[in-house]
């Protein structure tokens, strides 16, 4: 009998109960973790036998990511931040305030009388909210699979006040209300299974609940609302429905193949009005939902398969759905590898060839694994389910491996197989790739998953890639190892420091997970203040980088308050910093002939003047600016604006990317020993051995070796040399005038350029494809535009043995100050014989032309 009790004690003590408590003293490890969790030390776990949950600590700045809310009272203090169900670990919500987000007066736990309960309460009291109180309480119970939140709303004035009622909710694409009003989320990536659902249960002192509200003297409003967290949207609800007391049922249903297997990447979707709520199976197939009690209907659908229908009654009780067998999916089986055998990572992309055939959607554009109408994969060996027909598959390993195309025929019900070997074509021993600027979701302004952030990364084959996320020191490291991708990717650990103007990218950093920002500073409005911060933080490392991002170089070096005039800009701060990006995006503008360029945008009857970064680089290198130009992608997105369409090359000891290090790097890029690229492969050598950024020595002309690579899906028809920043037109080699000098293997261009030299100057040698672009590689994508180019750091040739002494040549424009209107510009573009007057003016400023028209040819 003992024994039976004892037995009985210990059952009950090992099931999860209701608790509270403060995320310290060890028991930090216990946040719950998930794609957007941001709990941190002194953050306060509330969680039942269901769910688990954070509601952030009042502290300090206390937000989720950096774009979680701008302004001064962009702080979430008090609010729910990470939901996910008991040890799931999958949290994908970034933030919910209810009745909006702000500074609190505090935080804290509540004691609770029953057991199975558990509550944190949020205060702003009324001398902080403009004479509301506002309370928020946040309630779990055992057996309930979410959050109960109670909000109590006073006015404590002898007047009336407005007061905001309306939630934040942040962030997703894919949302809907049902027809009773309850506000349904799906999860950014699908295929992470995970939905939540928030409505209100009850009101009271007020008729009704509007997005502000005017509370009448003493007047109280308390607000109750249910947040229901499932593995889809459809359980979601049904939990939902299930606390606001709906008559339901339980619906338990099985999706399995032809074979008996269960297909969890099938839909099960939910009649309700005019949108249908999703419910996804489990990995053998089986799904459970909660759903009213009467006629339903269910629909069944997965890529590359047919659909199916289910008509059934729900009753009180559960009661098991009819079995839904599916046929076997059509589908490309890939097994990519190597010239060795060995697995690669790569891309493959889908163009329908069919006639009338939708277009496809094999998942957001935030992951790898099925974007838009591309896949990513970490290693080749993959499976993408297809509509039945024909298409054209290309599979890419970025600029320095072949390309596989194929026509292949997806029948319904088969396995096509794609088998294919990408060869390593373009030579670029001793220089590996490298981009020092790009995000995934912790930085909040995207929701991009990390990992699809890296498997992006290795599919254009970037080797080197630095943690760059917004105001956060984080580490890509352990997902990378996690992808095994150690082979393949190096990164060291940074940070991105933002604000409202000069944004800074900065490594190697130590993060300091269970701290606000990772342990980061904060962002100042004057760069000096940001950069001497990022330089001494954490102690001063040599091997520090310092990087502006996508500058406004006018502001930053010429007209510091953009009112038009020239005031030397942020004095000094040119010497504080290591590099600056010049290409930053898609544009190919090195051979802009102005700084700036007018164009009306689509649909807008304004013209705008858009600044050229490129140019303005130039002029500014004129007057003695020494700042080394970085070329990135900048990448939010893992379709459209992904990796690969800007990267740099720099010199490195071993080309494998496992064995890189950045202390070893940083020297060659802090000389600026940097050849920014789209794809094309550029060395250029003086006769002295100089390479980009280099000063050399040499009396009436240099010699330039100048050698260009390129795979079998990009080619280049000019190569130009900027004398001093001016394209030299005795220097300006295409296919058309020269066509001697071009090849039409991986090595177009090799050759030995002699410059004349009367006077110092840096040279930059520009090798573009003028008519070409990238489709090849991107697809669909809006990369896919990009110009092949290439262009080295500025080699600075002293020809007097006087030193190097810049020429101050201003290339035809002022330098460019803010505030520059339409019409002003139009009259200096006007005035350098660029633009005509009339409706042409607003076309944008042409780059330099080539000597002569260049050889069309065929589009790849």
């Amino acid at each position: 009998m003992k024994s039976a009790i004892l037995l009985s004690l210990l059952i009950a003590s090992s099931v999860p109960a209701a608790e509270v408590f403060e995320a310290a003293l060890g028991r930090e490890t216990e946040l719950p973790k998930g794609k957007e969790a941001d709990g941190i030390l002194g953050d306060f776990v509330l969680r039942s036998d269901k769910v688990e949950a954070v509601i952030s600590q009042n502290s300090a700045n206390r937000k989720a990511n950096m774009s979680t809310f701008y302004g001064e009272d962009g702080v979430t203090p008090g609010c729910l931040y990470d939901f996910t169900l008991r040890g799931a670990n999958n949290d994908q919500l970034v933030g919910y305030a209810p009745c909006g987000h702000g500074p609190v007066s505090y935080v804290k736990i509540l004691n609770s009388k029953e057991k199975s309960e558990a509550a944190v309460e949020s205060v702003t009291t009324a001398a902080k909210n403009g004479g509301v109180f506002k309370r928020h309480e946040y309630r779990v119970q055992d057996g309930t699979q979410g959050i109960f939140i109670t909000t109590t709303l006073r006015n404590e004035t002898d007047k009336p006040q407005k007061t905001f009622t309306k939630s934040d909710f942040t962030r997703f694409d894919s949302t809907g209300t049902t027809t009773d009003g309850i506000f349904w989320t799906d999860a950014i990536n699908p295929a992470h299974k995970c939905g939540y659902a928030v409505g209100t249960l009850a009101v009271t002192g007020a008729e009704k609940v509007e997005d502000t509200m005017e509370l009448a003297p003493k007047q109280e409003v308390v607000i109750s609302r249910f947040f229901a967290v499932g593995t889809s949207p459809a359980q979601a609800v049904g939990e939902f429905r299930s606390v606001k007391g709906v008559k339901l049922g339980t619906v338990n249903g099985l999706v399995v193949d032809a074979n008996g297997k269960g297909v969890a990447s099938a839909q099960v979707l939910v009649a309700d009005g005019e949108k249908s709520i999703t419910a996804y199976p489990d990995a053998a197939g089986k799904f459970s939902l909660k759903l009213p009690q009467g006629a339903a209907e269910l629909q069944i659908e997965d890529l590359g398969r047919m659909q199916a229908k289910m008509s059934i009654s729900v009753g009180e009780g559960a009661e098991l759905a009819p079995k839904v067998i599916l046929p076997e999916a059509a589908r490309i089986r890939f097994n990519i590898t190597d010239e060795s055998g060995k697995p690669i990572p790569c891309k493959a992309h889908f163009a329908p060839l069919d006639q009338g055939a939708p277009k496809l959607d094999l998942g957001p554009k935030w992951r790898a694994h099925g974007c838009v109408d591309q896949y990513m994969s970490e290693n080749g060996q993959f499976t993408q389910q297809l509509p039945p027909g024909k298409y054209r598959v290309v599979v890419v390993r970025g600029p320095e491996y072949s390309h596989l195309v194929q026509e292949v025929t997806v029948a319904a019900g088969k396995e096509s197989v794609f088998n294919g070997t990408l060869k390593r074509l373009v030579d670029t021993k001793g220089w590996i790739s490298a981009d020092f600027h790009n995000h995934s979701t912790p930085s909040g302004d995207n929701v991009c998953d990390t990992d699809g952030r890296l498997i992006n990364i290795a599919a254009e084959n970037l080797e080197f890639t630095p943690t760059t996320e917004h105001n956060r020191f984080y580490d890509w490291e352990p997902t990378i190892k996690a992808l095994g991708l150690e082979d393949h990717i190096k990164t060291v650990k940074g940070i991105e420091l933002t604000g409202s103007r000069q944004h800074v990218n900065a490594f190697p950093f130590e993060p300091e997970p269970l701290k606000q920002n990772g342990g980061a500073p904060d962002w100042n409005d004057d760069p000096r203040i940001t950069v001497l911060t990022l330089r001494r933080w954490q102690t001063e490392r040599a091997d520090r980088w310092i990087q502006f991002n996508h500058p406004d170089l006018s502001n930053m070096f010429v007209d510091r308050d953009s009112d038009g005039i020239e005031d030397g800009g942020f004095v000094g701060v040119g010497s504080m910093i290591d590099g600056a990006e010049s290409q930053n995006g898609a544009g190919t503008d090195i051979l802009a002939d102005a700084p700036f360029r007018l164009s009306r945008p689509a649909g807008s009857l304004a013209m705008k003047v858009n600044p050229v970064r490129e140019f303005v680089w130039r002029q500014l290198l004129n007057q003695g600016l020494r700042v080394t130009a970085v070329g990135v992608a900048d990448a939010h997105s893992v379709y459209g604006n992904g990796v690969g369409c800007w990267r740099c090359y720099l010199p490195s000891s071993t080309d494998e990317p496992a064995k890189i290090d950045w202390a070893e790097l940083s020297p060659h890029a802090k000389a600026g020993h940097l050849v920014l690229s789209t794809g094309p492969f550029l060395e250029v050598t003086t006769q002295n051995g100089k390479i980009a950024g280099d000063d050399d020595r040499s009396t009436g002309g240099i010699d330039l070796k100048v050698r260009v690579q390129c795979t079998d899906w990009m080619d280049i028809d000019r190569v130009q040399v900027l004398v001093n920043s001016r394209p030299d037109p005795k220097l300006n080699f295409t296919r058309a005038s020269h066509p001697q000098m071009f090849k039409d293997g991986v090595i177009k261009f090799d050759e030995k350029i002699h410059v004349p030299l009367q006077h110092d100057a840096h040279l930059i040698v520009v090798a573009i494809d003028e008519d070409g672009d990238q489709k090849t590689c991107y697809g669909t994508s809006d990369y896919a535009k990009v110009r092949p180019c290439a262009y080295n750091n500025p080699i600075y040739v002293d020809a007097d043995g006087n030193g190097f002494t810049p020429n101050g040549d201003n290339l035809g424009f002022e330098l460019p100050t803010g505030g520059l209107k339409v019409d002003a510009a139009k009259e200096k573009l006007m005035r350098a014989g660029l633009i005509k007057d009339g409706p042409q003016a607003a076309s944008p400023t042409p780059a330099a032309p080539p000597a002569a028209e260049p050889k069309k040819k065929r589009k790849k």
